[in-house]
């Protein structure tokens, strides 16, 4: 591991978001599914949350820019469950939906626990979801079409949360639990290690200021 290599994994986890989230209800598409991780990565979160389709789930590598290995892909059977989890950790909902209560998305305050929810790609959010939702948000738009490409209009709630939150200064220090920190950044580092350390059920070391190894590595 090169220091700068170790320097710029250490100064991208610095900046993520433990509080904001993307919940995909059962989109399908891989080069969705991968441009919304995509997405993700860009603006600091960490976890992405999935209502699984019929067809499983895969990031497409090409669309996804190598992002998988930077996302944490949580899978869900239902919304129901979904939603329940999020709640219990204490995020509000904001469905992504047209309805007569959606309010403009740039109206919505992201700077606290915030789960956006996007519907699949033909149908949008279901009716029972939205429901369930804390809030409905809509992008204005002005011409014939009516709806964005999913992954599109998810990159724009994820940035105006992004400029929400810098505007706050959400960005300038870590905010991840001291023992994830630990463990995420050992497997961005060091992937092979963390998978063996893992099945050993040892807990993740303090790596070196430059990301070194400490001298007694598990090496299994």
């Amino acid at each position: 591991m090169r220091p700068e290599r170790f320097r710029r994994i250490r100064s991208v986890l610095d900046r993520r978001q433990p509080d904001l989230t993307v919940l995909m209800e059962r989109v399908h598409k891989e080069h969705n599914l991968s441009a919304i991780a995509r997405n993700c990565d860009a603006v600091g979160v960490l976890d992405l949350h999935a209502v699984v389709p019929d067809r499983g789930l895969r990031l497409h590598r090409d669309t996804s820019g190598g992002t998988a290995k930077w996302i944490d892909l949580r899978r869900h059977e239902s919304i129901g469950n979904a939603m329940d989890s999020l709640r219990s950790g204490g995020f509000q909902v904001v469905a992504a939906h047209l309805d007569e209560a959606a309010v403009d998305f740039r109206a919505v305050d992201y700077t606290v626990p915030t789960a956006i929810l996007v519907g699949a790609e033909l149908f949008g959010v279901s009716d029972d979801a939205a429901a369930a939702a804390d809030i409905t948000a809509v992008i204005p738009m002005v011409g014939m079409v009516r709806s964005l490409n999913v992954s599109v209009a998810t990159s724009l709630f994820l940035f105006e949360a992004l400029r929400q939150r810098e505007a706050k200064g959400m960005y300038d220090e870590p905010r991840l639990p001291p023992e994830r920190y630990r463990e995420t950044l050992f497997r961005w580092a060091y992937p092979s290690h963390a998978r063996r350390y893992r099945e050993a059920g040892m807990a993740a070391p303090e790596l070196g200021p430059d990301g070194e190894l400490p001298g007694d590595l598990y090496r299994g």
